[in-house]
């Protein structure tokens, strides 16, 4: 299966991360070579990737706004959980896993996938059903940070299972005053956030695996945050516990 990545960041995160197989490159006519663009061009010419001048309009035809420039490549390369095991064990990290229960907004899907990688995330898992997954949308959402990502489909019941086995803290992201307040938890060792969908939230067994649940204090008239918002402020909460390591 083959898609088409558009844009100039996602294009070069995905030509620098070299875990797909890629077949071409489109570029707009009278598009100068020069930045960003260059950059591509040149990792193009290392990898020996064959290079075509097309219209805007052929470019328009892939993506809204394409920038300029297409990447024809196979399908996202999915991991499994033992690569994210593997991995913090290889950096001699605590294990930080980002857990999302079936959530549906490609954009919500991308910010996350953006802020797990900077803040230095082993792994991202999503269920195997009814949820979105990484397509161009979702990379282009996450400005080419899926590609630097080691991300699983898999039963999150059973990996949650093993995760406690691996010796990982459960924490569920929840709203409700029952859950813990994040400045109550513990999160500078071995630790799975479990994120659930936009207004479902976590379906009832993801939510009874977690070891504690935990919210955001907020003191505003807003009744929450989005799922992503509220996501990304527990990740960089955990890394600032974490003392900010370098990954």
């Amino acid at each position: 299966m083959r898609e088409w990545i558009c844009g100039r960041n996602p294009v070069y995160e995905t030509l620098l991360a070299r875990r797909r197989h890629l077949f071409r490159l489109l570029v707009a006519e009278g598009a100068q070579e020069k930045g960003r663009l260059a950059e591509i061009q040149r990792l193009c010419q290392e990898q020996k990737l064959p290079v075509e001048r097309v219209s805007r309009q052929r470019l328009q035809s892939l993506d809204e706004n394409p920038q300029g420039v297409a990447l024809e490549a196979s399908a996202y390369p999915y991991s499994n959980l033992e690569d994210i095991l593997l991995l913090a064990e290889s950096r001699l990290e605590p294990l930080f896993v980002l857990i999302l229960d079936a959530l549906q907004d490609p954009q919500n899907l991308g910010a996350l996938l953006r802020t797990a990688e900077v803040v230095g995330v082993h792994g991202v898992l999503l269920p195997l059903r009814h949820t979105v997954t990484v397509t161009p949308a979702v990379v282009s959402a996450s400005s080419g940070a899926s590609e630097h990502l080691l991300v699983a489909q898999m039963n999150l019941a059973q990996a949650i299972g093993e995760l406690k086995e691996a010796g990982a803290w459960v924490v569920g992201l929840e709203g409700s005053q029952t859950a813990e307040r994040v400045d109550q938890v513990r999160l500078d060792g071995p630790i799975a956030l479990v994120v659930g969908g936009e207004g479902q939230g976590m379906r009832l067994l993801i939510h009874d695996s977690c070891d504690i649940l935990m919210r955001l204090p907020m003191r505003g008239q807003v009744e929450s945050l989005n799922a992503s918002v509220a996501a990304s402020v527990a990740l960089y909460m955990t890394w600032q516990r974490r003392g900010f390591g370098i990954y």
